[in-house]
């Protein structure tokens, strides 16, 4: 299989493995999608490692594959495309890229479908679409904007250039940049840490956070107050505030 999960210690490793540089085939794109599907159901995952391996995360889409296909193809297979992209983004629960080599094109826009991005020093990362006559489309015009802004977004998608990563780093495209050795040890942990949490109040958090960049403050406002009173109708709620009261803040076991 092109990508797989493996689960350990409540932290499930979605792993592309489509040597030597995971493109982004066809068959990649649907079983990431199932897979990450899955990760959504499955109730001892409750955090998410996207991962491609030691040497590289993914160099982008399959060229090859992709130049055979017509016009009349690509509106048939785009929507697919971004349909499996965005079953990552919509995991329900915390998602940690981590970043290693080079992560180009589909392979960016897989890193900015998940919550949290650990990069590899050795990282290059870009959207180089438009040196092939296109523009990104497995999500990168738009997530790439409401993470970095405007102006950044369109520097690095008009020119099609690669940011090393003390760059991305800088402009907000990575969270965290370690030795490339430590790259995965770094990211399991960080899922690791957060899969011991309350999960529905993670869930919570993030769908308010996602749901409010896109609309108006208002209305995300409205979405905060329904899940924040609606978490006091859950045991992690209960035995997080008896916690508190009891033991002192930090120190409430969610499991």
């Amino acid at each position: 299989m092109t990508v797989s999960l493996e689960v350990a210690e409540g932290v499930g490793t979605l792993r592309l493995d489509r040597p030597p540089m995971n493109a982004l085939d066809v068959a990649t794109q649907d079983r990431l999608k199932e897979l990450a599907e899955e990760a959504t159901r499955r109730d001892d995952v409750r955090a998410v490692v996207i991962y491609g391996g030691e040497k590289v995360f993914a160099a982008g889409a399959d060229i090859k594959e992709m130049q055979a296909m017509d016009h009349t193809a690509m509106v048939l297979r785009s929507r697919a495309l971004q349909d499996s992209f965005t079953a990552v983004a919509r995991i329900p629960k915390p998602v940690v890229a981590a970043v290693t080599g080079y992560a180009l094109g589909g392979g960016c826009e897989l890193a900015l479908c998940a919550d949290y991005r650990i990069a590899a020093d050795n990282a290059k990362l870009g959207q180089p679409e438009i040196l092939l006559g296109l523009i990104p489309g497995a999500g990168g015009t738009q997530r790439l904007p409401r993470l970095v802004g405007p102006s950044k977004a369109k520097d690095l998608i008009f020119t099609g250039r690669m940011v090393k990563a003390d760059e991305a780093l800088a402009i907000g495209l990575v969270d965290r940049v370690v030795p490339a050795a430590e790259v995965y040890a770094e990211a399991h942990a960080w899922a690791a840490k957060l899969a011991q949490g309350p999960a529905i109040a993670l869930r919570a958090a993030k769908e308010a956070i996602d749901t409010g960049v896109e609309t108006d403050l208002e209305t995300g406002l409205a979405v905060e107050r329904n899940w924040f009173s609606g978490l006091f109708a859950t045991e992690d709620r209960e035995r997080g505030m008896r916690s508190f009261v009891e033991e002192g803040p930090g120190k409430a076991k969610f499991l």
